[in-house]
Order: C-alpha cells, then structure tokens, then sequence
C-alpha cells in the first residue's frame, strides 16, 4: 500500500514521540470545548424554536 507521509505529519508525529505530555493537554483542550454537557433549559428552548422543514424548499406558497 501507499505509504506517504506529508512534511507536516512526520513533523507532528516527531513532536509528539519528543514531548508525549502534550497528547494529554490535547485530550483536556478537547474536553474544554466538545465534551460539554448542555442546560437541559436551553436544550428545550433550542428544540422548541426550531422550524419544520417544508418538503420543497424552491416553491413558492
């Protein structure tokens, strides 16, 4: 199989073999921003403002 490595990724995956506390400040920047749990109140308010979707977008009523 093809096996290229771009400049940038032998580059970062050297980096990460020289300085491997850096995979778990990675994890906990990750966890910062995606791994949040919403309010549940403004979980229903998002649900409760969303619009049906028509079936035809370009129709005109």
């Amino acid at each position: 199989m093809y096996q290229y490595k771009s400049d940038t990724t032998q580059f970062l995956d050297a980096y990460l073999e020289e300085h491997p506390e850096e995979k778990t400040k990675q994890l906990q920047h990750r966890g910062m921003l995606w791994d949040v749990a919403l309010n549940p109140e403004d979980e229903a308010n998002f649900k409760a403002a969303s619009l049906p979707k028509k079936g035809y977008s370009y129709q005109s009523e």
